[in-house]
């Protein structure tokens, strides 16, 4: 089974792709983990897409459907796999259809652009060992100090709200058509409140890959 999660960024697509990965022993396949991977190994395509990065460029759709490709042809793929960041344009959506590459269910995990920038814009890391607090649903003990070391947590430039709002810009324009385009195609489609409590979200996306599955 082929898998494809979409939701804006700060939905929780990441936590639940690794449950789901987990629970189905299938590979989660990121889009930059394979250009990482493709040039750390100097493949054909990773160098065509080195050099086009090296110039500042975007990675054309059909240089990352090739990565697709390969990457599917690997024994771990054999019994599936889950999406993780692509397609993120109806183009690249088109792309896979012609290159024969199926999908069989789709997840979108809804969330109101509001409660993302809250989600997202509160949080504070302790840059030294990567530890995640939020001013809101897990401050630390004392405002703005690591509960270990007592230094100081910061905020990164991607989780302030500015940044935040122009992403979620980004998806409405260039993602958010494959909701509609997903909704008529045929394919399963499953609309998941990304609200609800994280063990509750799980619980849904494995019901409802149950009843595909049977």
């Amino acid at each position: 089974m082929r898998i494809v999660f979409l939701g804006p960024p700060g939905a929780g697509k990441g936590t639940q792709a690794q449950f789901i990965c987990q629970d189905r022993n299938i590979p989660q396949i990121s889009t930059g983990d394979m250009l990482r991977s493709a040039i750390a190994e100097g493949t054909k395509l990773g160098l065509e897409a080195q050099g086009i990065m090296a110039r500042g460029e975007l990675v054309p759709d059909e240089v990352i459907l090739g990565l697709v490709r390969e990457r599917l042809s690997q024994p771990d793929c054999e019994t599936g796999c889950l999406f993780d960041g692509f397609p993120r344009t109806v183009g690249q959506a088109d792309g896979m259809n012609e290159a024969n590459i199926s999908v069989d269910v789709v997840f979108e995990l809804q969330l109101s652009d509001e409660l993302i920038v809250r989600r997202i814009s509160g949080r504070r890391v302790h840059e030294a060992s990567g530890r995640i607090y939020h001013i809101e649903f897990n401050p630390p003990k004392v405002d703005n100090l690591d509960d270990e070391t007592w230094q100081p947590l910061i905020q990164r430039h991607d989780d302030s709200e500015a940044v935040v709002r122009s992403r979620l810009d980004v998806y409405r324009e260039q993602t958010a058509p494959l909701i509609d385009y997903y909704k008529n195609s045929g394919v399963r489609y499953f609309e998941v409140d990304g609200n609800a409590a994280v063990e509750e979200i799980r619980s849904r996306i494995r019901e409802r890959l149950i009843a595909v599955n049977a």
